[in-house]
């Protein structure tokens, strides 16, 4: 059984339809891609996974079970974390603190305890911090772990963001244009930790721009183009779809299938 399953789901937004009749599914243990040019529905997309955007039409199931409609914090807790084109993080928290935001949706002590400073709330917060510092060390970033979030880089900020939705313990993990902005150092860091993430049991699936990353990374790739699907397979079936090529000019795919 799929991990994540996506049927027939459409968005319009008055009279634009952004995505329109997209299923798709993503087992389990896999690094799956969703490429496609500029408003193709790819964010779109990642925004009614994760109950930021409501469905017109379709339904998302998760694990056998139904998470349409569910709110994104709903969603955080059946096992769905993401990150964003641009990393939002809080920035007058340092670091730290942005990462122990993740793990809000695993804490059991109620407002009042918290309020008073229970015993167990001690523990919860201190088990919660610890957390926050090893998903910092697997990062990279521990040595950053008290500086302002404000004054980091923008790559750094980029694994921030990733600690914090790795601290939410997520089965699958939506990741939208993580090379967004970064290097090529920092790309081929990143390829390494996406491959390392999934193989300590973390499904992801990948909205990105860069092809070379995208064919290197993916087991499976979905092609959306002005809200419908257009293709779906293994890179190689994907860099030798003519209708794909067609839409790409052939310049991306062909760069990264010579990479």
């Amino acid at each position: 059984m799929a991990l994540l399953e996506v049927e027939n789901v459409r968005r319009r937004f008055g009279g634009l339809v952004a995505v329109d009749g997209v299923s798709f599914a993503v087992t389990a243990g896999q690094i799956k891609a969703i490429i496609g040019p500029n408003g193709a529905g790819k964010t779109t997309l990642f925004n009614m996974i994760s109950g930021l955007l409501s469905l017109d039409a379709g339904r998302i199931a998760f694990k056998g079970r139904a998470i349409t409609g569910f709110q994104p914090y709903q969603v955080a807790r059946a096992g769905i974390s993401r990150t964003f084109q641009d990393p939002s993080l809080f920035s007058r928290m340092n670091v730290l603190e942005n990462v122990m935001v993740g793990r809000h949706s695993r804490t059991r002590c109620e407002s009042f305890q918290c309020c008073l400073r229970f015993p167990g709330q001690r523990r919860e917060e201190a088990g919660i911090r610890e957390a926050a510092q090893a998903h910092l060390e697997y990062v990279g970033l521990a040595h950053r772990a008290a500086s302002s979030a404000g004054a980091l880089a923008f790559g750094e900020r980029r694994m921030v963001e990733l600690a914090r939705a790795l601290a939410t313990e997520p089965e699958l993990l939506l990741l939208d244009e993580p090379a967004s902005g970064l290097n090529t150092r920092e790309k081929a860091g990143l390829g390494q930790l996406i491959r390392r993430i999934r193989d300590r049991g973390v499904t992801i699936l990948l909205v990105e721009h860069d092809m070379t990353l995208v064919m290197d990374l993916s087991d499976e790739i979905l092609v959306l183009h002005n809200g419908t699907p257009i293709a779906e397979g293994k890179p190689q079936e994907i860099q030798s779809h003519p209708q794909v090529i067609s839409v790409y000019l052939g310049g991306e795919l062909n760069h990264a299938a010579a990479s």
